[in-house]
C-alpha cells in the first residue's frame, strides 16, 4: 500500500435513517480501532505451559474517534442529537485503498473546547453497537 493522505480517512453518518451517508464535517483527525477479547483456556495440560486461546470466542468491538472544528451545522447538530437521544445510527468509515466498514455505533462522548483567540474544536468518540460489515475497495 502506498503512502496516503490522512484526510482520505472519512467518517460518515446516516443523517436520516434512510441510508444517506454524509461526511462528519470539520474532522481533521480520525481513527478506527478493532478489538477482540481473548478467552484463555490454558490448563495444567497445556503443552509446555504455553497459554492457549479459544479460537472464535470473545467479544469483538470497534471504536471510532475524531477531532476537528465546527464547519457544518447539519452534521454537528445531528451528532449532538444522536448523543442526547441515545440513538445508534449507521456509520461508515472509508479507509482508502482498504475498504469500507459499516455498522451501528453509539456516540459515547463529545467534547468541546476553544480558546479566546482560536477556533472552537470538538472531539467525538463512538463505540460499535452491533455486527459490522467490511467491503473491500
Amino acid at each position: 500500500m502506498a503512502v496516503q493522505s490522512g484526510k482520505d480517512l472519512l467518517i460518515k453518518m446516516d443523517m436520516t435513517g434512510d441510508g444517506l451517508f454524509e461526511t462528519v464535517a470539520g474532522l481533521r483527525a480520525t481513527r478506527i480501532s478493532f478489538n477482540a477479547e481473548a478467552v484463555d483456556v490454558t490448563s495444567l495440560e497445556s503443552a509446555g505451559g504455553w497459554r492457549e486461546l479459544l479460537a472464535g470466542a470473545g467479544v469483538k468491538s470497534a471504536s471510532i474517534s475524531g477531532s476537528g472544528v465546527f464547519r457544518d451545522a447539519n452534521t454537528d447538530e445531528r451528532a449532538r442529537q444522536i448523543f442526547f437521544d441515545g440513538e445508534v445510527p449507521e456509520f461508515q468509515v472509508i479507509i482508502p485503498d482498504f475498504g469500507v466498514v459499516e455498522g451501528l455505533f453509539q456516540i459515547t462522548s463529545i467534547e468541546y473546547a476553544g480558546s479566546h483567540n482560536g477556533e472552537a474544536t470538538y472531539e467525538l468518540s463512538l463505540a460499535s453497537a452491533g455486527a459490522l460489515t467490511f467491503t473491500a475497495l
